[in-house]
């Protein structure tokens, strides 16, 4: 009786100490959430007003030539940037998970611009792809003049500028999680295929990657939402231009929000942005939760 008294105590104290987190969630997180629908749903500018326009402003959101743009050039990044990060860093994973020397060197290496502020990268990459200090006059300075790498201000190519630098960066992020998953695979796979004489792109290719199907799942997640909510690394590189070949959802949002005093506009532009993180998120959240059931049966 005492041990099933101390047990109670012990799980209040413990929602006790979780009250704190569920008032943040629902006042704050879910109470913003809930404001800015609100305000969508308003014909709010500078300040926020309380009359009711309903979907006008997601109508004017989706006829503005701007969001066209950003959503087009947010396609276009997600696409690229999840494609190349999960091909680099699952090559990436194989690599280390051949048991080389100074593997933690390398590991380090590789993970380490994941560390670095999206703002000090985009400034980097700025510099580098600038036509006039960076790579293109540095290759013409050893002799080399006709060489051309100008995409940083070229409208047709800006945007493959941001996805070159997010891939950069993001990369090593999924090397880590994929190479997590080759880590759980069993040593007796290896040697059974060895013996099999089965070709090894083929165990990779039929066996290895279904293996770590949920690694992969979590790294294209992540991606995703970072795809969404892409901002700073714009903003750093390339201001949104030129003129509004990098434009993107969130910058449009920021724009609009401070730049114009739109806050009506501006908020639709935020919920159809959080809309999409959902949209990534509850199909992971949802296979997550059946796996878990699956293996406790």
């Amino acid at each position: 009786m005492r041990a099933k008294n101390r047990s109670l105590r012990r799980n209040w104290g413990t929602y006790l100490a979780l009250v704190p987190m569920i008032i943040t969630v629902f006042c704050v997180y879910l109470g913003s959430v809930l404001w800015s629908f609100r305000v969508s749903l308003s014909s709010s500018r500078t300040f926020p007003s309380g009359d009711f326009v309903g979907a006008a402003q997601y109508v004017k959101l989706f006829a503005n030539d701007r969001w066209q743009v950003s959503m087009q050039n947010l396609a276009i990044f997600g696409v690229l940037f999840i494609s190349i990060c999960l091909v680099l860093g699952f090559l990436l994973a194989v690599f280390l998970d051949q048991r080389i020397r100074c593997e933690g060197i390398f590991r380090t290496i590789f993970l380490y611009p994941y560390a670095m502020s999206f703002v000090a990268t985009g400034l980097v990459w700025q510099w580098m792809l600038n036509p006039a200090l960076g790579i293109q006059q540095t290759i013409r300075v050893l002799g080399f003049t006709g060489f051309t790498f100008d995409w940083i201000v070229t409208q047709d190519m800006a945007i493959y500028t941001v996805v070159l630098a997010s891939v950069w960066q993001a990369s090593g992020l999924a090397m880590a999680l994929i190479l997590a998953g080759l880590r759980g695979i069993d040593e007796e796979i290896w040697k059974a295929t060895r013996i099999d004489g089965i070709p090894r792109w083929r165990v990779y290719l039929s066996i290895v990657i279904p293996m770590i199907g949920p690694s992969i799942a979590t790294v294209c997640v992540l991606l995703s939402v970072s795809v969404v909510k892409v901002y700073d690394a714009v903003v750093s590189m390339t201001q949104g231009g030129p003129g509004t070949a990098t434009e993107v959802p969130a910058k449009f949002i920021m724009d609009y929000l401070f730049g114009r005093a739109n806050i009506g506009l501006a908020s639709a532009g935020s919920t159809v942005l959080l809309l999409l993180v959902l949209a990534f998120l509850l199909p992971w959240i949802f296979l997550r939760q059946k796996a878990v059931r699956k293996e406790s049966k």
